[in-house]
C-alpha cells in the first residue's frame, strides 16, 4: 500500500542522525510517502510537513524513530499511547531496539507497501504507594540504592501477600523480554525473546552466591518494599532509565504486566536472534 503518512522522530543531537535524514526523506518520497515532523524542526528539512506534535502523532500511519535505544524508548511511549506502528533506525551504538541499520534503507519500500508484520511488545506498569499515577516501562523498572555506597534490603510479595523473595543487593531490575538486553543483561540476566511474555527479575550485585535471575509469570503482581525503615532513605525507583520517585518506608512499589503494548514493525527475515547475533558480534561477542 502506497501513500503512508510517516512521522519521523529523530534525535538530532547525534551527528549520525543528521547524516541519515536526507537519504531517509528521499527514500520515503520515492515511495510516495507523506513525511510528517514536529514543528520544532521547521526549516531544517525540505519536503516535510511540519505541524504541532499532537496533530502529527494523531494523523500519522507509522512512526520512524532515528537514534539510539534511548530515542526509541522515548518514541515507544507515544506509539503505545496512540497505537501507532513503530520502526527504529539505529544511529547510536548497538541499538538493540532498532530494526534497521543505516545501510538498510531498502526496507522502507516494503514499509510503504505494507509488507511487514506487527509485533506487540509487552510492557510493565508501575505504581508507587497510593499514587494513582501509572508509569509504563518497555525496558525495565529498577529499584536501587541512590548515592550512598551501601546495600539495600528489599522484599517482594505477590498480589496475595505471599513472599516471592528477599534480597540484599544494590537493587533489583524488573525487565520485560525487550528489556532483557539492557540493564538486566549487564547485571547477569538472561536474554529473552520478545515474543515470550515473562517478567525478568534480576538482582544487582546481590550479597549472595545464590541470588540469580528468575523468570516470573506475566500474571503475577509484584509488590516491593524496603525491609527496614533506615534502609529506605536512599532507595530510588526508575522506569526506563528515568528517575520517578524515592521509596519511603511506608510505601511499596507495585509492578505487573500492562495490558498496553508497543506495536513494533517487523520484517520477516529480520529475526530477533539474527539481529541479536549481529549486535553481539559487533562488540566482539557471540550468541
Amino acid at each position: 500500500m502506497m501513500g503512508k503518512k510517516v512521522l519521523i522522530m529523530p534525535n538530532l543531537t547525534r551527528d549520525n542522525t543528521l547524516c541519515l535524514m536526507e537519504p531517509l526523506i528521499r527514500r520515503l518520497h520515492s515511495c510516495a510517502c507523506a513525511i510528517l515532523m514536529d514543528e520544532k524542526y521547521a526549516g531544517r528539512f525540505t519536503g516535510v510537513h511540519f505541524a504541532p506534535f499532537d496533530e502529527q502523532i494523531t494523523g500519522c500511519d507509522v512512526i520512524i524513530t532515528v537514534g539510539g535505544d534511548g530515542t526509541i524508548l522515548h518514541s515507544a511511549k507515544h506509539a503505545m499511547q496512540h497505537q501507532k506502528p513503530l520502526l527504529g533506525i539505529n544511529s547510536g551504538r548497538l541499538g538493540y531496539l532498532a530494526q534497521l541499520e543505516p545501510n538498510e534503507m531498502e526496507y522502507l519500500d516494503r514499509l510503504a507497501d505494507g509488507d511487514y508484520t506487527i509485533e506487540n511488545r509487552m510492557m510493565l506498569e508501575m505504581r508507587v504507594g497510593s499514587d494513582p499515577q501509572l508509569y509504563y516501562a518497555l525496558n525495565d523498572v529498577v529499584i536501587a540504592k541512590g548515592g550512598h555506597a551501601r546495600l539495600v534490603d528489599l522484599e517482594i510479595l505477590d498480589g496475595n501477600g505471599q513472599p516471592v523473595g528477599s534480597y540484599r543487593a544494590d537493587g533489583l531490575i524488573f525487565a520485560t523480554p525487550t528489556g532483557s538486553t539492557a540493564y538486566s543483561l549487564s547485571a547477569g540476566g538472561p536474554i529473552v525473546d520478545p515474543v515470550i511474555d515473562t517478567i525478568v527479575l534480576t538482582p544487582i550485585c546481590p550479597h549472595s552466591l545464590y541470588d540469580r535471575s528468575i523468570l516470573l509469570s506475566p500474571r503475577m503482581q509484584l509488590n516491593v518494599r524496603s525491609k527496614f525503615v533506615n534502609n529506605s532513605d536512599n532507595i530510588v525507583v526508575s522506569v526506563d532509565g528515568e528517575r520517578i520517585a524515592g521509596l519511603d518506608a511506608d510505601r511499596q512499589v507495585r509492578i505487573q504486566k500492562s495490558e498496553r503494548t508497543v506495536p513494533f514493525i517487523n520484517f520477516a527475515e529480520k529475526t530477533f536472534t539474527g539481529i541479536l547475533s549481529k549486535k553481539l558480534k559487533s562488540r566482539g561477542e557471540g550468541v
